[in-house]
Parts: structure tokens; sequence; C-alpha cells
């Protein structure tokens, strides 16, 4: 971590001051929709997420323009696991602890991301997959993140689409993000960044709720809250299951 500050603080030196004469823009946006209720039958959601560019004049001639939206799920920690062989036994042989991870990550742009984002602003705000989540360059850390990425993205829970965001006449923007089947609960982190020749001149967040509902809802509250009745509930849900099952078939075979 101190090595990506050190960085960010060293590229934020040499980057070129912001013209004081720009035109102020500002981003003012919306979600189609900001709960999601998980059921028993849910199969994933899409959110559409959409708005325009607010200008006091007319557009600045500071170079091209980009949106950048990214959707982020809870963080989680993370223990990432070495396998090696040894005898012809694969074992165990190193760990690391990664926290903060996005449970779900989504990220998408205008145009590919390196022609509208510089590397400072992408670590300031942390963007890009690349630069979602620290690793310390040289150690053991850096080969479980890449494994974390590589995993996560293959699993579809990490994505990041060049472009993703449509833009009409430089003023209206739409991205539609597809939430996969498993989420988990608690607030989505919705971020919209505008940026001026891949520097960040604005930035807009919301939340999307996501919570369980229903029976799911009662049953992971119970998990939660009261475990040893959940346990001694799931035992007597699985006897009266099994001693159904048993006589039904016996009276099929009949």
């Amino acid at each position: 971590m101190l090595v990506r500050l050190a960085l960010l603080a060293l590229l934020a030196l040499a980057a070129p001051a912001p013209a004081q004469d720009t035109a102020p823009e500002r981003i003012v946006a919306g979600l189609s929709q900001s709960r999601v209720a998980i059921t028993a039958d849910f199969a994933g959601s899409k959110i559409m997420i959409y708005g325009a560019i607010a200008r006091e004049a007319p557009a600045p001639d500071t170079g091209p323009m980009a949106v950048l939206v990214t959707v982020e799920g809870p963080g989680q920690k993370i223990v990432v696991r070495r396998k090696e062989r040894h005898f012809g036994i694969w074992l165990n042989t190193a760990n690391e602890v990664v926290q903060d991870v996005p449970s779900f990550y989504a990220a998408a742009s205008t145009q590919t991301f390196g022609e509208t984002l510089n590397l400072t602003d992408d670590l300031r705000h942390g963007i890009t997959l690349n630069h979602l989540f620290s690793a310390e360059p040289g150690g053991e850390n850096v080969a479980h993140v890449a494994a974390i990425l590589r995993i996560r993205k293959n699993a579809d829970h990490f994505r990041q689409v060049d472009y993703g965001v449509m833009l009409s006449e430089d003023t209206l923007f739409r991205a539609d993000v597809d939430l996969p089947a498993d989420l988990i609960e608690g607030d989505y982190l919705v971020r919209i960044f505008l940026t001026r020749d891949g520097t960040v001149v604005d930035s807009f967040e919301r939340s999307i709720h996501v919570r369980k509902a229903g029976l799911e809802r009662f049953f992971y509250r119970m998990a939660q809250d009261q475990p040893l009745r959940y346990g001694f509930l799931s035992l007597i849900v699985a006897v009266v299951a099994g001693w159904g099952a048993s006589a039904l078939f016996a009276r099929l075979r009949w």
C-alpha cells in the first residue's frame, strides 16, 4: 500500500496542472432501480445507468471527453492459497490474506480505458481492474492478487468492457450492467466518472441496495442471529423430507 501511495504522489506531481479557464461540467445521472430483492427464483438483474452532462457554457476544447461507469459489490476478505506438488501430492504451501476484495465489479467506458483515463487518476480512484485493490510490487501479494483477478474474471464476477457506455452528442449517456444470480447482500456502489483528455473532471455516486426477501431473508437472518435454532430446524426439515421421499417411493413400488 505504501508503494502504491508513493507512486500516486509522484504521478500527481508530474501531471500537468488543469487549465483554470475550463468551463465546468458535471454529471446528472440516475438508475433504473435502486433496490434489488433476492428471492427463491432470482436469476440475476439488469441495472440501467443513464444521465447527461450538464454545462454552464459550451463544451470546452481541452481534449476528448469520455464517461466511465463502475459497479462495485461489498468488500470481502479473501484467503488465497498456493498449491505445490511434493512427493506426488499437491499441498497448500503458502497463503495470503487480501482485504477488501469486491464480491462483484463491473467497469465500462465510452472508449478503451487506455484512451479515456490516465494512470494518476486510475490510481487515485481505483477504476480499472489492475488498480482496483492494492498489490505490493515484488512481493507474494502480487501473484495472489493476479490469481483473484483471473478466477473472478472467469466466473464473470469481474468485468471490464471497452465501449460499454453509449454516449450521444457528447451529452447523453447510458450503460447496462448485468448483475449475476449469486449476488451477496449489501450495498453496491455505482460510480460515474467524466474525463477530459484522460483526467477526471467530475464524478457521481449512488448505491444499489441488495437484500434477500421472503423466506430467503427469514432463514438467512435466522442462520446469522440464531445459528442453533437454524441448525435444529434444518435437521428437522431434512428428516421430514427424507421420510416423505421414502414413504412416496414405498407407495409407488406397490
